[in-house]
């Protein structure tokens, strides 16, 4: 075996444990929303997070990769490979929209919005930077995904929310916010664990060799600087909560650490560790004060998505400047707006004709009952809920 065959052969296989590390972000998207609704909404949005990555695959095989992509040519490992990484992460992107949405949406017009996510909007924004297009002359830089991943579906999440209204008895006429806690806060904890170890696959992996004394140097830093900015989103949220009721809020804690992990996915190799930590701290202040902000303008999210991926997806956009020599904030700003605009735009079409069409939202009596027993017919937790046998 010559050394260039073995090159191809171990970054091949790099890349496909990376996309098995971040498939594997899919179990923890779906522990954590598990954990962060009701429990009679449980089961329903676990087969949404199964369908919908079953569906992103699926569309992203049939179209979404071509139009993202054409017919790149591959020399430094296996094409199929690179199809399979970039696949996990559209489905990552989805996943962003099942929690910020949950316990009130109908399951069939998720899944029909999911088709075209997958399949068009999130492609056609990826073709502009990671697929050669304008974003990427235009000097826009976004390592992993904060904006192309991130922010895009927090960005279709947040036109959701808009048109579904919040959850019933969230809000009260006089301005209340009612807190709905969720059932299992061990899945929860599960759940972002488990999404904090795939991160260094979705890290580490965009790099995409491994091969070569430069590209592992490049890899661990990424690891080490995922880590730190997630281990110091989770203590700043702790110690922001500390201060301002006096708890230590285990969701706030669990978004602080995914804050984290989604500003620092912008450009993981740059920053020296004591800067990914500062990041780290950017982001956890920002999304405490952000999920804050948003009850306040009772745009309810169960799962607080859009101000993890969102707002600090955004954030990670906007500091790569200070790290990468390269970048600058013009096209930060550029790249932050077109992708956006665009997805926000087209999903919020997108949206309005499921809404007068299919609809959208379940009927106040199946919001009542829960979405468990009228959709799916399965109760997650059947032994808390009262016999209907004598």
């Amino acid at each position: 075996m010559t050394l260039q065959q073995l090159s191809y052969s171990l970054d091949t296989f790099y890349l496909l444990i990376s996309a098995v590390l971040v498939m594997w972000m899919a179990a923890g998207f779906s522990m954590l929303e598990a954990g962060l609704v009701r429990s009679k909404n449980t089961t329903e949005i676990l087969v949404k997070n199964i369908m919908l990555y079953a569906v992103a695959c699926t569309c992203y095989l049939l179209l979404g990769y071509q139009l993202m992509y054409g017919q790149p040519e591959l020399t430094d490992y296996a094409p199929a490979a690179d199809f399979f990484f970039q696949v996990v992460f559209v489905a990552t992107a989805m996943s962003i929209v099942s929690g910020a949405v949950a316990e009130r949406m109908k399951l069939n017009s998720f899944l029909l919005f999911c088709v075209v996510l997958t399949a068009v909007i999130y492609p056609v924004q990826g073709s502009w930077s990671w697929g050669g297009g304008f974003l990427e002359s235009a000097g826009f830089s976004d390592f992993a995904g904060s904006g192309i991943v991130h922010m895009a579906g927090a960005a279709a999440a947040l036109a959701g929310v808009l048109l579904l209204g919040p959850r019933r008895g969230k809000y009260g006429k006089d301005g209340q916010i009612y807190a709905i806690p969720g059932a299992n806060m061990p899945l929860a904890a599960l759940g972002t664990l488990i999404l904090w170890m795939g991160w260094f696959g979705f890290n580490g992996g965009s790099q995409l060799q491994l091969s070569g004394t430069e590209n592992a140097q490049i890899v661990a830093q990424i690891f080490v600087n995922t880590n730190a900015a997630a281990a110091c989103g989770a203590i700043t949220a702790f110690l922001v909560m500390r201060i301002l009721w006096r708890k230590a809020d285990l969701t706030m804690i669990l978004n602080g650490a995914l804050a984290g992990l989604v500003a620092i996915t912008a450009e993981p190799g740059e920053p020296t560790a004591q800067v990914a930590c500062l990041i780290g701290v950017g982001a956890g202040l920002l999304v405490v004060f952000s999920i804050l902000a948003l009850d306040r303008l009772r745009l309810d999210d169960p799962v607080g998505a859009i101000s993890v991926h969102g707002v600090a997806g955004l954030y990670g956009l906007l500091v790569v400047p200070l790290s990468s020599a390269d970048a600058t904030l013009s096209a930060q700003l550029l790249g932050a707006g077109a992708i956006f605009g665009w997805v926000f735009g087209a999903s919020l079409i997108v949206w309005l004709i499921l809404k007068v069409t299919f609809g959208i939202r379940v009927h106040a009596d199946e919001e009542y009952q829960g979405s468990d027993v009228s959709d799916c017919g399965v109760e997650a937790y059947p032994e808390f809920t009262p016999s209907k046998q004598n």
